[in-house]
């Protein structure tokens, strides 16, 4: 038994030094200091809008935490979302106030910044994942697969809860399932991996979904089904659930139980649905392809030749779950992305040496003869670079880029002392708000609080997209002029007479989008100074 111990030993020590096609003086801090430096410039380079979630549920919250100022939108008022994630950039924003480094810039891009730190952990536990299950020269193209994916350059390094939620999930299924799967899970592992799963689901509680599924397969693999139930996820599951509950008891003032409210909302009484609705296929004929774009035959390749049937489940239970809901968006099953990514790194080492992922190749020593690329190799990643990178590029610096922009000008120039009020003629949270431009103005924009008592009647933001001069003529009635106003094209043509009458010209106008996305096409975003 001595011996066969020691000989163990010895094969995890050979697969965890001797990495073929990835040299052995690659290690993991340095593979994390490269993922560190490429988010970061990530981050710098996504200058566009995309959802507002990613303003006005997290930054918006801390800066309102910080500096006393910061809009709270109907969520908050209703109990659906927990305080632990906006958290997160509170400190980031009192060391910006303490140093005096709150400006324009900084107040723009720091929490991205910021975010780009946590996803290069989570690009790190993808490799290490990878690594577990297929080997390190799977592992070198699955980290490939995920850092030339338009999507996740997009999207990772944004300040939305799903981005936080993709990490966790990426580092709990690295220390639970996958150190399982490879026979090096410990007690240790396994807690670490309960709690980052509990976490995420603290941060998304739809982020149960992904750890029903994997809850039910490690439980169909427990030796003590009722230990692992009862000492070991029910106790972890309780305590994560417990801290944030009283988290949320003493942000919000009072007891509020936010997974029961959110899930309630978005589940029970289908308040997602507010937002649009999607045909039940919308995942797998449009939404998940696009994310995973060009990747799509390589991933496939490498779901039937892995036989990693259990990764290949959660990807379809996921999908197939959130297909069920009416309310459907990209960044809801960004989670699972990252596994379909996987799957594509699988495939091109299969490309580069037929050998890769097997058992017997994971322990072959370094060979310089497998640095050579094979011509297909070469042309795999001529494609995914082609495709990928100029999408990439078009949708994080150009597609939509006129609300930030449009903040950052009005930023710059509250910071001049030469804006006193905003008015927001635009579609609700259309713009970041408060956390960007960083001065504490009146400004109002149009709501679009969902009402349940009142089912088909238009809300405020609705109104005035329907017809913008009757609903302007009705809010000149009472209104005190704001020093700015801030509109899109196609309303702005609409109201150019009505805003001049009332002295108002145009000051800046912003490029925005090429296409429309869902509503009429809106090419640029215009702000008006009053010059009276």
């Amino acid at each position: 038994m001595r011996r066969r111990r020691e000989t163990h030993q010895d094969e995890d020590t050979k697969q965890t030094l001797q990495t073929p096609n990835f040299p052995k003086s690659v290690s993991d801090k340095q593979i994390f200091i490269f993922c560190l430096a490429f988010r970061m410039l990530n981050s710098l380079l996504v200058q566009s809008y995309f959802n507002p979630d990613e303003h006005w549920q997290g930054p918006e919250v801390a800066h309102r935490i910080a500096f006393g100022y910061g809009h709270l939108t109907w969520e908050w008022k209703q109990g659906i979302r927990s305080y632990f994630h906006p958290l997160i950039f509170l400190p980031l924003y009192k060391i910006l106030g303490l140093l005096h480094l709150d400006s324009p810039w900084f107040m723009m891009r720091a929490p991205r910044l910021l975010q780009s730190v946590f996803s290069a952990v989570g690009d790190l536990y993808l490799y290490k994942h990878s690594a577990i299950l297929f080997g390190y020269s799977v592992a070198k193209w699955a980290l490939f697969s995920q850092l030339s994916n338009w999507f996740m350059f997009y999207c990772f390094s944004r300040t939305l809860s799903n981005s936080l939620e993709t990490v966790l999930t990426l580092v709990s299924l690295y220390f639970w399932p996958c150190m399982r799967i490879s026979g090096k899970s410990s007690y240790v592992s396994r807690k670490w991996g309960l709690v980052l799963a509990a976490l995420a689901c603290a941060i998304r509680p739809t982020s149960a979904v992904t750890w029903i599924y994997v809850g039910v397969v490690e439980l169909f693999n427990a030796r003590d089904k009722l230990k692992f139930v009862f000492l070991e996820v029910a106790p972890i599951g309780t305590l994560v659930l417990g801290l944030t509950c009283l988290l949320d008891r003493f942000m919000y003032g009072t007891w509020v139980l936010v997974p029961l409210n959110f899930l309630k909302f978005n589940f029970l009484s289908s308040g997602g649905d507010y937002y649009g609705t999607h045909q039940w296929h919308w995942y797998f004929t449009q939404g998940f392809t696009v994310m995973i774009f060009s990747h799509i035959p390589f991933c496939i390749a490498g779901i039937i030749y892995s036989k990693q049937w259990k990764f290949t489940g959660l990807l379809a239970w996921v999908l197939s779950f959130y297909s069920i809901l009416g309310h459907k968006e990209f960044r809801f099953v960004l989670p699972v992305l990252p596994i379909a990514l996987m799957f594509s790194g699988y495939s091109l080492a299969m490309i580069e040496d037929p050998g890769a992922g097997s058992s017997q190749y994971k322990e072959k020593k370094f060979s310089k003869e497998h640095n050579k690329c094979p011509p297909k190799m070469t042309a795999a990643i001529i494609f995914l670079l082609a495709t990928n990178i100029p999408m990439a590029l078009y949708m994080s610096l150009v597609h939509q880029r006129g609300p930030e922009d449009v903040m950052n000008h009005l930023a710059k120039e509250a910071f001049q002392g030469k804006v006193k009020s905003i008015l927001f003629l635009t579609p609700c949270h259309a713009t970041p708000y408060y956390s960007m431009l960083h001065r504490n103005l009146p400004m109002q924009f149009l709501d679009c609080t969902p009402s349940s008592e009142e089912k088909g009647v238009l809300d405020e933001s609705d109104r005035f997209m329907t017809d913008p001069v009757s609903f302007m003529s009705k809010l000149a009635n009472n209104w005190s002029f704001p020093s700015h106003i801030v509109l899109f094209d196609p309303e702005e043509q609409k109201l150019r007479s009505f805003l001049s009458s009332f002295d108002y010209r145009e000051e800046k106008r912003f490029f925005n989008a090429h296409f429309k996305v869902d509503r009429d096409l809106q090419a640029s975003i215009v702000v008006y100074v009053r010059i009276r």
